[in-house]
């Protein structure tokens, strides 16, 4: 299994914090986000790297600003 990236860890932390605040499950996320469960699930465990488009779906989706949803990555 290849080794997790810890910025797309920090990432998919805070896709996942952010979805269980909303009482969403990934599938509700991913409808709302226009995006397959299995890639929010990929996500979440650090094992994509998404683009900012979709970013920017997911951070709509939830209800908040890219840069909320970037908090805390990379640092």
């Amino acid at each position: 299994m290849p080794k997790r990236d810890p910025v797309l860890a920090a990432f998919g932390q805070n896709v996942r914090k952010r979805r269980e605040a909303r009482h969403f499950t990934q599938e509700v996320l991913a409808e709302r986000a226009e995006l397959d469960r299995i890639y929010i699930s990929d996500i979440e465990r650090g094992m994509r790297n998404p683009g900012v488009k979709n970013v920017a779906r997911l951070a709509k989706a939830l209800g908040i600003s890219p840069a909320k949803l970037m908090e805390g990555v990379g640092t």
